[in-house]
């Protein structure tokens, strides 16, 4: 966990990894203690999608196809020929059964899930369910900083988007080599959180193709346009940040989740506390 203090007030924040050993057995009892004498609980930052409910339910038929590319088009059509040779060996490692006719960036997902799977290893938040669970047990006041996205016209966004082509070869590519370079990486770094091992994850690299998956949505012109996906990551992130404050300033112990990702990037959020005056202890 690492420690944000100022004034006598700290707050304590655990960092999440993933992928971990599928079923893994986990406990933490100084987790357990620093919410026991904690008095908030800051959840991780996120967003949320807020659909009228009639609304969704008249978009649902629309929903249909929204997987595919537009045209019918099959990967060989939309991939480049080098991209596409090394899809194959992947595809028939882990995915045999594969739809060729998904847009890259859902294989991406699905060729990355049966991988992890092969693996031993799974990305499910399994951890985090277990910390609230703990949370939820001593009855600690829980913020959350979650930004509500209003999307009036589900049935429009919907149909603009199945039509729109969508940039997600770099998705992919970066979803190929880190399955060509890093599945035992991977493990090794699971085994360093499981130890709390930070310098050993510090010196990992990897190609993490998450970030670049994730861009393929936010910046896709359908949603790029809309009012309700502007500056959204910018607002959790202030979000968060204003929550954090508020915790540090009124109570003497505080405790918030937040991925490793997150705490280790330089210009992250526990950076961003750091730049603030708020002094910052990493474990030992």
């Amino acid at each position: 966990m690492w420690k944000v203090s100022k004034d006598g007030h700290v707050l304590w924040i655990f960092g999440t990894y993933s992928p971990l050993p599928i079923k893994m057995d986990w406990r933490s009892h100084e987790v357990d203690a620093v919410i026991k004498r904690s008095q908030e609980y800051l959840a991780p930052p996120g967003s949320k999608l807020d659909l009228p409910i009639f609304a969704t339910a008249l978009a649902l038929p629309q929903l249909i196809g929204i997987n595919k590319n537009p045209n019918d088009a099959t990967l060989r059509d939309v991939l480049p020929p080098e991209v596409y040779a090394r899809w194959l060996p992947l595809k028939e490692k882990y995915l045999p059964k594969g739809d060729e006719r998904e847009r890259p960036i859902i294989v991406a997902n699905r060729l990355f899930g049966a991988a992890l799977h092969k693996a031993g290893l799974s990305s499910s938040t399994d951890v985090l369910k277990q910390v609230e669970k703990i949370v939820d047990q001593k009855k600690l006041k829980v913020t959350r900083s979650t930004l509500e996205l209003k999307v009036d016209n589900p049935r429009q966004v919907i149909k603009e988007f199945k039509k729109s082509p969508l940039d997600d070869l770099a998705c992919f590519s970066a979803t190929l080599t880190r399955l060509e370079t890093d599945i035992d990486a991977m493990r090794l770094r699971a085994n360093a959180w499981a130890k709390g091992d930070i310098e050993g994850i510090r010196k990992l690299d990897f190609v993490d193709q998450q970030e670049s998956c994730s861009n393929v949505i936010r910046n896709s012109a359908v949603l790029r346009e809309h009012p309700a996906f502007k500056g959204a990551e910018d607002k959790v992130r202030a979000m968060w940040l204003a929550n954090a404050e508020a915790a540090l300033a009124k109570n003497d112990s505080s405790f918030a989740v937040l991925g490793m990702k997150q705490i280790l990037d330089p210009k992250g959020l526990v950076a961003a506390l750091a730049a603030k005056g708020y002094t910052v202890e990493q474990p030992e």
